[in-house]
């Protein structure tokens, strides 16, 4: 399990969390959500170890410190928003990268089929020898994804990683993150800016603003209409989709009442 007890981040004079007492569990998707600016990359990034905190990140009973710093990054499978640097490498060689502690001058066959069974699954087989900076915003999210996969992770840490993906694009990798993190007991905890998305796809959303913790639990709990209309300073309805999972709707402005008239 994956605690968080009275953690505090601040960036600057900015304050991305006072106080933050979770409890995530192992086989679950968690989702952070909130308005833009308010940290949430920023708490990933604690979580990696990138960024200092107060107070105590324990992961199976072992407290996330600096002397413990790279023994605790290869438990994690970290997705950031911008991964690509300019570099002319094929998509299976940035998958073959997420093994970099197994990789010498040759690469065995297992590595290969493991690495390729990987694309398979998410549908991006055919690009193993495209070059990488040749591909779509999407085709690399999908491919740094199943980097992240061959990194064999016990946390995974997905930051928007559907954002640059098509609504097809979406549901796959989605279901393919739920999957393998039930199927491999992983803890989950990605950022997404589609309350929709996140309600169908997480065990439990954590809502965030202010430096503050507005609401914790599952989808149906924390993705009330005042909350989410408070926090995001936008009108909204609460809808439930055939599966019973709740649809946050925004509403637009209409022209009286933002005092906006239009002219043909």
């Amino acid at each position: 399990m994956l605690i968080l007890e009275n953690v505090s981040v601040k960036r600057g004079s900015f304050t991305v969390a006072e106080n933050f007492t979770l409890r995530l569990g192992r086989g679950k998707v968690y989702t952070v959500l909130g308005p833009n600016g308010t940290g949430k990359s920023s708490l990933l990034k604690t979580l990696f170890g990138e960024v200092a905190h107060r107070g105590s990140i324990r992961y199976n009973g072992e407290p996330l410190s600096k002397t413990n710093l790279q023994s605790w990054r290869k438990r994690i499978g970290y997705m950031p928003q911008d991964t690509f640097a300019e570099a002319s490498l094929t998509a299976l060689e940035v998958v073959l990268l997420g093994r970099m502690d197994g990789l010498g001058l040759h690469v065995g066959d297992e590595l290969l089929n493991e690495a390729a069974a990987v694309m398979e699954m998410l549908g991006i087989a055919h690009l193993a020898h495209r070059d990488v900076m040749r591909l779509s915003g999407g085709q690399r999210q999908l491919v740094m994804f199943a980097q992240v996969m061959m990194r064999r992770p016990e946390i995974l840490l997905l930051d928007e990683p559907v954002s640059a993906l098509d609504m097809h694009h979406q549901i796959n990798l989605l279901e393919r993150v739920a999957a393998y993190t039930r199927g491999q007991n992983l803890t989950t905890v990605m950022v997404l800016h589609d309350l929709s998305l996140a309600a169908q796809f997480s065990d439990g959303l954590i809502l965030i603003g202010g430096g503050k913790v507005h609401a914790e639990g599952a989808p149906k709990d924390v993705l009330q209409p005042d909350l989410i209309g408070a926090l995001y300073q936008v009108d909204v309805e609460l809808l439930y989709d055939r599966f019973g999972a709740p649809v946050i709707r925004p509403l637009r402005h209409r022209p009286s009442e933002s005092g906006q008239t239009f002219t043909a």
